[in-house]
């Protein structure tokens, strides 16, 4: 298990791509923190999420 935004999800072996598709973000503007480190957006396809990992997801709102 892995802590996403404070709440549990079994996302063990999945990468950080994988979990913004299954959050319904893949295609939005994100950040993603995991263990306090930024993981860079290049690297989501290849960055493997492990049991005990806490990953912070941040969306991006526009407005005026």
């Amino acid at each position: 298990m892995i802590k996403v935004n404070g709440e549990m999800m079994d996302m063990d072996g999945k990468t950080v791509a994988q979990l913004l598709e299954a959050m319904d973000a893949g295609s939005q503007r994100v950040a993603v923190e995991l263990n306090m480190d930024i993981v860079p957006r290049a690297s989501y396809g290849e960055t493997v999420l492990k049991d005990g990992d806490s990953v912070e997801v941040v969306r991006f709102v526009g407005g005026g």
